[in-house]
């Protein structure tokens, strides 16, 4: 019997990337997976391949996530695990980023993060609790140039994240949050970033990031309100060139 037998959890950006493995990991530990994406063929795909199901779901969307969540429960049962994970990334200098590219970011990544939050609380709570894991970035705890919009949505989940834990602890919910560097996925194909002056110098898999996500989903029981970094050390310091 794997570790998650029995659970019930919904992907977002589940289609694929990070979230794709992340419904391989989760469903080879016997968790019934419902993929949430924009991407309807490949969601629907993965879905079959795992198991599960697929769901439409537009993240900034309050109807959409209240579907996604009847959907959740009418086809597996009350949802133990949410993995926050759907996101986008502008590259725009804060003096020439226009309000509907910084809307668009921050209704993504963060007003999105806070609607699965939102929307999953009940079905958790009569589920007698659950884990919601929020995918944000390394450029939630740093910042970076020409990201203005990506770095404060991403500080936004991090904060989001702590509060939530607390909010929901009485509950049974455990509420965490990741933070991958550069992962090799579809997001960062074509990104030029030096990896040379990093302890572990290469980009991260996707494979790594989910078992990050089934250790925290299924073994992290005294862990909430945190964070998890996954970044070949890229956030602990400078290493001098000799």
């Amino acid at each position: 019997m794997g570790k998650l037998e029995g659970k019930v959890a919904l992907i977002t950006g589940g289609a694929r990337g990070i979230g794709a493995e992340d419904a391989r990991v989760l469903a080879a530990e016997g968790a019934k997976i419902v993929v949430c994406d924009l991407l309807d063929d490949e969601g629907t795909a993965l879905a079959e391949e795992v198991g599960g199901a697929y769901q439409h779901l537009d993240v900034t969307s309050e109807t959409e996530w209240q579907a996604a969540i009847a959907f959740a429960e009418k086809t597996f049962g009350p949802v133990d695990i949410l993995i926050n994970n759907a996101g986008v990334v502008g590259f725009t200098p804060l003096d020439t980023c226009d309000l509907d590219e910084w809307n668009r970011v921050i209704g993504i990544n963060l007003t999105g993060t806070f609607l699965g939050i939102r929307h999953v609380a009940d079905s958790m709570k009569r589920a007698g609790g659950g884990v919601i894991v929020n995918m944000s970035s390394t450029a939630g705890l740093m910042g970076y140039s020409q990201l203005g919009a990506y770095v404060a949505s991403k500080w936004g989940v991090r904060g989001l994240t702590k509060s939530a834990a607390l909010d929901l602890a009485q509950y049974k919910i455990r509420v965490v949050s990741v933070h991958p560097g550069p992962i090799e996925t579809p997001m960062t194909a074509g990104l030029d970033v030096s990896f040379a002056r990093r302890p572990i110098p290469r980009i991260g898999q996707p494979a790594e990031v989910a078992a990050m996500i089934l250790f925290l989903v299924a073994d992290a029981t005294f862990s909430t309100g945190t964070e998890f970094v996954l970044d070949g050390g890229a956030t602990i310091g400078e290493m001098m060139r000799t």
